[in-house]
């Protein structure tokens, strides 16, 4: 006797633009909120059906995840600072109206404060899961550059002149000294593992200079790469072989660097 199919998936219950309202209204409603945004694929209108919802909530002075939790959605939420403490200090994997929805927690102090170093040239690095080259301290300046405000009032600012003219010296130079410590060091030990994982940091650094000497808002990495015409170093990676010996390694490195810097030159030029 077999036993009888699954039942088919079910489907959520509101259209979409019913639904993002719903959630909106919801986030909204939180103690210290200010104002809700739509980020993601979503906001920037390159999502497929499949994809996820990027929500985050603004707030001001304070904000208690626990009441997050008690409207009864499933899924995880995490406190204040789990997700390392910096820019990106947390939020919450939710399913809602059998949707996936990440929330975004946006401390408005901290985000106004890189607002203003943005527009004064200055910024900093931080490590963060899931983000190959970490990300900059103007991140969630570039969520405010792109993303949709459901709720609230919320800056639009444009890319800050200084931010473009000072963003690509450091981002380079962070990937040219990778290039050349793996050069010195890995490639001649024949460390194919290390120089790989190099090319690939160093292509997505690589790419954020490329995207701020353009003046284009970076919010993850997922099409960094293509965004800056740097999806050639999976070619790069492909002459990458274990045990090949450090000449055959150093080969890698110099045709990523030549790939990195005709890139950097294409877009200073733009």
């Amino acid at each position: 006797m077999t036993s009888a199919p699954p039942p088919p998936p079910s489907r959520p219950a509101l259209p979409d633009e019913v639904f993002a309202d719903h959630v909106a209204e919801r986030l909204a409603s939180l103690t210290g909120v200010h104002a809700v945004t739509l980020g993601g694929s979503r906001a920037q209108g390159t999502h497929t059906v499949d994809s996820d919802w990027d929500m985050a909530v603004y707030y001001r002075g304070s904000f208690d995840p626990g009441e997050l939790r008690e409207i009864g959605w499933e899924g995880e939420v995490f406190e204040l600072g789990a997700w390392g403490g910096g820019v990106f200090n947390g939020g919450a994997w939710l399913t809602v109206d059998g949707r996936s929805v990440d929330v975004h927690y946006r401390d408005l102090d901290a985000v106004e404060h890189e607002l203003a170093e943005a527009r004064a040239g200055r910024f900093r690095w931080e490590p963060l899961m899931f983000h190959l080259a970490g990300i900059p301290s103007y991140l969630v300046v570039a969520e405010l550059g792109v993303n949709q405000v459901l709720r609230g009032e919320l800056p639009r600012p444009a890319y800050p002149a200084a931010l473009r003219a000072e963003a690509p010296g450091v981002w380079l130079g962070r990937a040219r000294m990778r290039l050349a410590y793996a050069r010195a060091n890995n490639a001649p030990r024949g460390h194919c593992a290390e120089v790989a994982g190099t090319v690939a940091v160093t292509a997505m650094e690589a790419a954020h200079a490329v995207l701020a000497a353009r003046g284009e808002w970076v919010t993850n990495e997922k099409r960094l790469l293509e965004r800056a015409g740097l999806r050639g170093v999976d070619h790069v990676l492909a002459g990458a072989r274990a045990g090949t010996g450090g000449e055959p390694l150093v080969e890698v490195i110099d045709e990523a660097e030549r790939l990195i810097e005709a890139a950097a030159q294409a877009a200073q030029g733009s």
